[in-house]
């Protein structure tokens, strides 16, 4: 008999979280202006809200962070990390920031200008605010498959090559770089096909581009590289990754994710020119350049993760308790962006929520649901996030109306994973009477999902 699947790790530790009730939670998230965001974490049962900096560090971790070398200039530390991202991600030049937005600050002051185009896969939310605050256009270039999410593909996140160079030859010297997310968030957690990957090295070379890759969920997508596609399924995470970013000219990450740290990022570049012009930002912006806004600590943490997230035990592991919840749901009939992505389930709200208008925010308006029903915190990846069009100001309705479900590494079982699927079921058996959503009472001028504010539609 063929022995059942386990997690590679054991558990040390433990925090003891509280089940709160019905009555409460609805106390809760009116107070909270029905804004997840705004919830204090001892008021949410099962937090599902990110996996950014949400991870259980290991125990090499933890003791790597005992030995930081806290020096201002040159600390050891910032060597042990640089020599971890050439080793793991072949880059010879990085700078730390203390965080992955804190990198696209950097970089795109370097890089983006007033009326420049963007190219990319479903920019993320901070990825858009950056250019979109210097007045710049993030043009989404991902494939039409994506959009349809009970398609099964294996590459939903890949850049479509047509609209890319349809761009280029439209946009000519306003288009500096292509940003390729991976995995693409947006459109789920899923992966870009090497292939794609290589595609779009070409084009950026046919037309003289610079190639960007947002790296936050590398190992992830390389995982999916190994599982899915002809010809990686003998070579290591380590070996894809390497591949990986051999198209790229530069790279951001956010640590929180694939680095498994609670706070850290950096920028890698090969070009000593951008090095030095990026790093001119970096020391007004974070820190000297052997810290860049990270403790020598987290830099010793990083440089392990970097290497504990790219070994495949653990991100076979990681991926699986994804596919878990996912099965579960699909036992349960609620429709998700299929197949289940990287990092997180990601549900259709508007088929979910199909009575609730647009216009009322049908995502938030399910987030709020699943928090009602069992105290589960998650995400809207829909028109709250897609904010305004900065020039009409009207509302942007994206293709796609989704409640993100990210699972943090290390942190919950599977029993975890049961009562979220169970959750979900009783909200999709009674969503024919949820007909209606939420209104905004106050807004921010950009990036308003993190502190919007709203009430029951009526």
């Amino acid at each position: 008999m063929e022995l059942p699947f386990s997690e590679s790790y054991k558990t040390k530790m433990v925090e003891p979280i509280y089940r709160s009730t019905r009555e409460q939670r609805e106390a809760w998230i009116k107070e909270a202006k029905y804004n997840l965001f705004k919830l204090s974490s001892d008021k949410v049962f099962i937090d599902l809200l990110t996996d950014s900096g949400t991870g259980a560090m290991s125990d090499r971790q933890w003791s790597a962070m005992m030995v930081g070398d806290e020096s201002y200039a040159g600390a050891s530390s910032f060597y042990k990390l640089k020599d971890a991202i050439h080793d793991i991600l072949g880059f010879e030049y990085f700078l730390p920031t203390h965080q992955g937005r804190a990198a696209e600050n950097v970089l795109f002051s370097v890089l983006v200008k007033e009326g420049d185009i963007i190219p990319g896969n479903s920019h993320f939310d901070t990825t858009k605010g950056h250019i979109e605050f210097r007045k710049a256009t993030a043009l989404d270039c991902t494939i039409d498959e994506a959009n349809d999410t009970q398609l099964e593909h294996p590459f939903k996140g890949n850049i479509d090559p047509v609209k890319l160079e349809n761009a280029l030859k439209s946009y000519g010297d306003r288009i500096k770089f292509i940003i390729i997310t991976v995995t693409n968030n947006t459109a789920g957690g899923q992966p870009v096909s090497m292939q794609n990957l290589l595609e779009v090295r070409r084009l950026a070379d046919k037309y003289q581009k610079l190639v960007v890759v947002d790296a936050a969920r590398f190992a992830e997508n390389a995982y999916f590289i190994k599982k899915r596609e002809k010809g990686y399924a003998d070579k290591s995470i380590k070996e894809i990754s390497k591949e990986m970013f051999a198209c790229a000219d530069a790279m951001t990450m956010s640590a929180k994710k694939d680095a498994i740290v609670n706070m850290g990022g950096f920028i890698a570049m090969r070009s000593k020119e951008l090095y030095q012009q990026a790093s001119v930002y970096n020391i007004m912006f974070e820190g000297f350049v052997t810290y860049g806004g990270m403790s020598g600590r987290d830099m010793n943490a990083l440089a392990i993760g970097l290497d504990e997230g790219t070994e495949f035990d653990y991100l076979d592991s990681r991926i699986r308790q994804v596919a878990y919840l996912g099965n579960r749901l699909t036992d349960f009939e609620v429709p998700y962006q299929r197949p289940a992505g990287g990092h997180a389930i990601f549900i259709d709200a508007t088929k979910v929520l199909n009575k609730v208008p647009r216009e009322e925010f049908t995502a938030q308006t399910l987030a709020v649901e699943l928090y009602l029903e069992a105290g589960i915190r998650g995400v809207e990846i829909g028109a709250l996030m897609a904010d305004r069009n900065p020039v009409t100001r009207e509302n942007r309705y994206p293709k796609l109306e989704m409640v993100r479900l990210a699972i943090p590494r290390r942190v919950y079982s599977n029993n975890h994973m049961d009562v979220v699927a169970v959750a979900l079921k009783n909200v999709w058996d009674r969503r024919d009477s949820i007909t209606r959503g939420l209104r905004i009472v106050y807004e921010a001028p950009i990036m308003r999902h993190f502190t919007v504010e709203l009430e029951r539609a009526i």
